[in-house]
């Protein structure tokens, strides 16, 4: 069976989340893309600790596709090194996972 595998980036905007999360989807890099906001972020820096708000984006997607995942994140993100992090999917329902796959990579 195929790899899946969720993506998670986040964004101050959310119409910088709706853009990733649009065009994932339309160039079939992305089955889904939930975004979840806004929501607050305590991070450092710079080398100062910073609390600021932003929106979450839940991509799905196979294994084999992250590399242009990450590439077109990066290509349409504002942020200087945005959060990008893929976590394996290690089960879900056939029925989900057969129409996640016939999605993306076509």
């Amino acid at each position: 069976m195929e790899k899946f595998i969720q993506v998670v980036t986040t964004t101050e905007r959310k119409e910088d989340a709706e853009k990733i999360a649009r065009t994932l989807v339309e160039e079939k890099l992305a089955g889904c893309v939930q975004i979840i906001g806004p929501l607050a972020s305590i991070y450092r820096w710079e080398g100062s600790v910073e609390h600021g708000e932003e929106w979450l984006c839940s991509i799905k997607t196979s294994h084999k596709l992250y590399s242009a995942v990450e590439t077109s994140i990066k290509k349409l993100h504002p942020y200087d090194v945005p959060e990008i992090i893929a976590l394996p999917i290690v089960a879900g329902s056939v029925e989900y996972l057969r129409w996640l796959g016939g999605q993306i990579g076509k």
